[in-house]
């Protein structure tokens, strides 16, 4: 559980992934659409992902990935993050974020 708070706290968006999930693969084109770039940990790929993916789920995570944190806070999955953004919530969020073009 340390692991993944200090991880979604240690940059500004940070999405807990995993490399075969079509879900995480809808956020990341998401936040690329809109200028913002996270810090992406795939957890298929780390040799603590197991664990991770259980840390997940304490911290309230429906399915353990996709994971959004933004500013270090959970935002939640792909369903929060695109309702989040249809009503337009999500923006003001991820302003801080942006890279400039």
């Amino acid at each position: 559980m340390d692991k993944v708070t200090r991880l979604a706290s240690e940059k500004g968006v940070v999405l807990f992934s995993k490399s075969s999930c079509c879900m995480c693969y809808a956020v990341k084109i998401l936040f690329q659409e809109l200028g913002v770039t996270p810090t992406v940990h795939e957890l298929d790929q780390d040799p603590e992902g197991w664990e991770m993916e259980k840390a997940l789920m304490r911290l309230g995570c429906n399915g353990p990935v996709p994971a959004i944190f933004i500013g270090g806070k959970l935002v939640g999955s792909t369903n929060e993050v695109m309702s989040l953004h249809l009503s337009r919530g999500l923006m003001p969020m991820l302003k801080p974020y942006q890279t400039l073009c």
